[in-house]
């Protein structure tokens, strides 16, 4: 992400979102992905925010890497997480036959619609065979502005465009969910699991 209105914003906000989402209870979600994952397997969180999700991966045992594009959440993530996270953007990701999982919660909304594909391509190669992405987006079909920040909204169609232009990805399941932070309750989310072809 150029200097946008979005890295401006966490730029700006980056401890009062770190504190507001550290305790936010996402155990419904781990239970979607982390089976998937091999024991002490590697754990790309990107946009990592927090790095909420991130610690809860290296606590039960698995190799854990994190990216964020804001340089003060990154700082603050580093913190939380007792290491480096990486300063970067989707766009930026270049690596391959890396990662057993890929988790993308809440971070794929802020890249503009027109560049997901190539950012799922991206995200695909990242990924070692078999490997599996776990992605969230506000539910919806618009590009917004709400809050300082660029959203990008998916619902299962625009999903299944993005997954269906990637050659080794498919769909384990999607399902929506609600907003798991208080007074957030009535935003629904759409949530999805997403495998990488085996290597045979």
């Amino acid at each position: 992400m150029k200097s946008n209105p979005t890295l401006t914003f966490y730029n700006q906000n980056a401890q009062h979102f770190s504190d507001s989402t550290l305790q936010v209870d996402m155990s419904a979600l781990y239970r979607e992905f982390l089976p998937n994952i091999p024991a002490n397997g590697h754990i790309l969180d990107a946009g990592c925010g927090s790095a909420r999700d991130a610690a809860y991966f290296k606590q039960q045992g698995f190799c854990v890497s994190a990216f964020d594009a804001s340089e003060e959440l990154a700082a603050l993530a580093s913190q939380h997480l007792q290491q480096t996270v990486e300063v970067k953007t989707f766009q930026q990701l270049d690596s391959v036959n890396q990662y057993h999982g890929i988790w993308c919660c809440a971070s794929l909304l802020h890249v503009p619609k027109d560049e997901l594909p190539a950012v799922f391509i991206n995200l695909q190669n990242a990924l070692k065979p078999d490997g599996v992405l776990y992605v969230s987006f506000k539910y919806g079909t618009s590009e917004r502005f709400d809050n300082g920040r660029e959203f990008t909204d998916l619902d299962e169609d625009g999903l299944n465009d993005l997954i269906h232009a990637c050659p080794k990805l498919s769909l384990i399941k999607h399902w929506q969910s609600a907003d798991q932070r208080p007074g957030r309750e009535h935003e629904i989310w759409l949530n999805a699991l997403i495998k990488a072809a085996s290597d045979k």
